[in-house]
């Protein structure tokens, strides 16, 4: 049996010479990936908010023959806003090759944790391939909303590499009720609808990417708004049920409850405001800026729902007639 899901952990081998410098680096390399995601989410909105799509006309270069946009009288802006977030993505590149570095030669690490450090760099490599179809297909609004979805994705898988990271290997314990842990798939899947409709939202408006073609999706933005208003307000009931299962929960827990309080009110405001303003540019990619944020705070609450240290206040033990299980 994996070791991941043994009930006692086994002590970790002291750290060798040569993982040393690994050790050290590992939490400021996740922690920059993290960033990292979070501020390509920003650059990929102003691409979007700033009708900047195609300003570079092709991919893998920006103009034929020219890998790097050219400035020229007849130049406009646009193509260097979508340069610089091509740029932000190599630099993305370069974070994810050191997060393989500092986590996958680390054996005396859950195989599971190891093999999570590759997400961020297949991450990035599939939304290059994803920003070079939208280029290709003339901004697909289809296409547009995968690339913010697979960068929430990202978000949330760097997210978990973070609390992983310092979290340790030792069997998950529970730290909340029976009941707060049956919601958490709910909240989950509930984040989950709230950006696909956010994105679906966002494409049947004024600023779908295109500023030549408005609404890029052919249903009426703002009964999609209400929509999106609506599954946001379920989130809201399903996360004030949890703060009020875990009131008592470890001060973590709480702590991390409050975060996302203040996370879904702001947003909530932003959205609210957004919409009564006539969407300007910059609120809107606040607002995206906060789906983001809003992505990684759910994780690191959900994960805090558990412990892998038994003497972890509030921690409940498997039960004593459980056969332990073989170390692996």
């Amino acid at each position: 049996m994996s070791s991941d899901v043994a009930a006692v952990p086994a002590p970790r081998p002291a750290p060798t010479r040569s993982a040393g410098w690994r050790e050290r680096l590992a939490h400021p390399v996740l922690v920059a990936n993290l960033v990292g995601q979070i501020g390509i989410v920003v650059t990929g909105g102003a691409v979007r908010l700033t009708g900047s799509g195609l300003g570079c006309s092709t991919w893998p270069q920006c103009e034929p023959g020219q890998f790097a946009p050219v400035f020229h009288e007849a130049a406009t802006y646009h193509r260097f806003v979508e340069f610089g977030n091509r740029t932000l993505t190599g630099v993305l590149s370069v974070l994810a090759v050191l997060v393989i570095l500092v986590v996958w030669p680390d054996r005396r690490r859950a195989r599971s944790y190891r093999l999570l450090g590759f997400a961020p760099l297949l991450g990035v490599a599939a939304q290059a391939v994803i920003g070079g179809v939208i280029v290709l297909l003339h901004l697909h609004p289809a296409w547009v909303s995968l690339h913010f979805l697979v960068s929430m994705l990202l978000v949330v898988l760097s997210t978990l590499l973070v609390h992983r990271g310092r979290e340790g290997d030792g069997a998950p314990v529970p730290v909340v009720p029976p009941a707060a842990r049956a919601l958490v798939p709910v909240l989950a899947v509930l984040l989950a609808v709230v950006l696909v409709l956010g994105a679906v939202t966002t494409g049947a408006g004024p600023h779908s990417g295109d500023e030549e073609v408005g609404y890029r999706f052919a249903v009426d933005p703002y009964l999609m708004a209400r929509v999106h208003a609506a599954s946001v307000w379920l989130f809201v009931a399903v996360l004030v049920a949890l703060l009020v299962l875990n009131r008592r929960g470890p001060q973590v827990l709480r702590r991390r409850g409050r975060v996302m309080v203040a996370l879904v009110a702001l947003q909530g405001l932003i959205g609210y405001v957004q919409v009564a303003t006539d969407l300007p540019v910059l609120l809107v990619l606040l607002h995206m800026l906060g789906a983001a944020l809003l992505a990684a705070g759910t994780t690191r609450y959900l994960l805090t729902f558990r412990t892998r240290d038994v003497d972890a206040p509030g921690a409940t033990a498997p039960a004593a007639t459980a056969p332990a299980a073989p170390p692996a």
